[in-house]
Formats: C-alpha cells, structure tokens, sequence
C-alpha cells in the first residue's frame, strides 16, 4: 500500500481550509484518510499551518510520501525527510 501525506480540502466556497492527512494514493482527495497530522489555512496573511512534528516524522521514517505542497509545509515548520 503506497502511502502519501497530502492535503484534504475543507471549508466553504472560495474559502479553502485543508487538513495534512496521511491516506492511501489510490483514494479520493477528501476521501477516507488514516490519520490528521495537521491543519493549513492559505486565507489567512501570512498563511497558517499547525503540523504535529511527531506524527509527521513517525509517518515519514514508516516511508510515507509527502506531496509537493505539504513538503513545503514541512520545510517551513523545520519538520526534514
């Protein structure tokens, strides 16, 4: 089971709100995930994210993948694969 670390969008119209999930790659965007690592808000000036570092690493040294977005995400927050 190929593993990623991804954003899952919420909120309402023309106001995205996305929550850092772990998910299996062959499900939906906002489908089912296996675990909330953390949260991002773009709307906001400078953008906000809060990650669980512990999460995040456990996640990365079991060999998950994080996509491009959430890699600078983890970039920003000192969070390094």
């Amino acid at each position: 089971m190929a593993v990623k670390i991804r954003l899952r969008r919420m909120g309402q119209k023309k106001a995205p709100f996305y929550r850092i999930v772990v998910a299996d790659s062959r499900s939906p965007r906002d489908g089912k995930c296996i675990e909330e690592i953390g949260t991002y808000d773009p709307t906001k000036n400078p953008t906000e994210y809060h990650v669980n570092e512990e999460l995040a690493k456990k996640w990365l040294a079991n060999g998950a993948q994080p996509t491009d977005t959430v890699s600078r995400i983890f970039k920003a927050a000192g969070i390094e694969k």
